[in-house]
């Protein structure tokens, strides 16, 4: 295991910052995930950390030794790959055993070693009977199973993974996500995991780095994150459905904010003692769906109409229009709504966000 530092990274392509001075730090044995939607700089970051780009400002270091002109194979690092890189020729036991027979005079490996060390990982990822066969014999899950037991195989010291389940059917991606994390769990090895699927960070994750830009926005546990986003993109970023924003007026220091024709009084609310800056101002509105609860009886909010209903099972996702704002709201249980009927909206004031409308900060208290 090793622990993985970036210190004010940056990479360019040309005059594309692809990589703005990024400082992380990744405990021994983490599983930490780059999250972010494409083109953030996530896939960038990763492979800076794995030796196949070299910053032009900053430092990589593993176990506090600065990497940055390291090779790959230096740094004993593994990379599995979004489109898994079999060798379409080559058995699921040579494709595993590839990486040891390439350095096994380096490692002085025996071919018993490697033999024994195949079957080992062969086993651990429940791929034994498939040994004989060649990548294309093999269905979607069971090409992963063999990528992952490759980038397992050598024992390395961090564990890179890109996008690994972005080719999978939904079913088998669910299945293959505790896979990962019982195989993480098990070997204690510090892992790094790229994605834009919010809920693979958020089920995988001990620590969740939210990247946009270049940049990282905010980094933290996945409860933290979903609970107390810095701004407006992590609060949109992070939940599916994402946090609801809508404009508001702070009418006075209570404070009292004014929603369309609704006008909330927060008073007693200690974490929203920012807005008292803000009276007679603009402020960006944020709300998760699950905070937004349909009452039929008893005091509310406002009334809202039914846009579009989606039932799953468990919960309903209701899309409501609420003064001129399109917002969703997670519903419990299968109740139908009809289209175009009013309902009734109670917000759950103590887990209300505002947000500055020029920088997308949290007005925090």
């Amino acid at each position: 295991m090793s622990r993985v530092s970036l210190i004010n990274v940056t990479k360019r392509y040309g005059k594309v910052e692809a990589v703005s001075k990024v400082s992380l730090d990744v405990e021994d044995g983490e599983f930490f995930v780059l999250l972010g939607p494409s083109g953030s700089g996530k896939t960038t970051t990763l492979r800076l950390i794995a030796g196949l780009e070299v910053p032009e400002e900053g430092e990589v270091r593993i176990d506090d030794e600065v990497v940055n002109h390291k090779t790959p194979k230096e740094r004993n690092i593994a990379m599995v790959f979004q489109n898994y890189a079999l060798y379409p020729h080559m058995s699921v036991y040579d494709n595993i055993a590839f990486p040891l027979m390439v350095r096994r005079k380096e490692l002085k490996l025996s071919k018993s070693e490697i033999d024994r060390k195949v079957r080992e990982v062969a086993e651990l990822l429940k791929i034994s009977e498939l040994l004989d066969r060649k990548p294309a014999q093999l269905s979607g899950g069971q090409q992963q199973r063999v990528a992952l037991a490759r980038a397992l195989v050598r024992e390395p010291n961090v564990w890179l993974l890109d996008e690994p389940l972005s080719n999978i059917d939904a079913k088998l991606r669910t299945e293959m996500r505790a896979e990962i994390k019982r195989l993480q769990l098990k070997l204690k090895v510090t892992t790094i995991y790229v994605t834009h699927d919010q809920v693979e960070a958020m089920t995988l994750a001990d620590r969740i780095a939210v990247m946009n830009y270049g940049k990282v926005f905010q980094v933290g546990k996945p409860l933290e994150l979903y609970n107390n986003p810095r701004n407006m993109f992590v609060a949109s970023f992070i939940g599916s459905p994402g946090m609801n924003f809508m404009r508001a007026r702070v009418e006075s220091s209570d404070p009292k904010v004014r929603l369309g024709e609704y006008v909330m009084n927060l008073s007693g609310l200690p974490e929203v003692s920012g807005l008292r800056e803000y009276v007679g101002k603009e402020v960006v509105f944020g709300v998760r769906p699950e905070d937004v609860l349909l009452v039929d009886d008893g005091s509310y909010d406002a009334e809202a109409e039914v846009v579009v209903s989606e039932p799953l099972g468990s919960e309903t996702i209701v899309t409501l229009k609420l003064f001129d704002n399109i917002i969703k709201s997670r519903a419990h249980g299968s109740k139908l709504y009809s289209i175009g009927s009013k309902v009734r909206v109670r917000f759950v004031k103590e887990r209300l966000k505002f947000f500055d409308p020029n920088t997308g900060e949290l007005i925090s208290s």
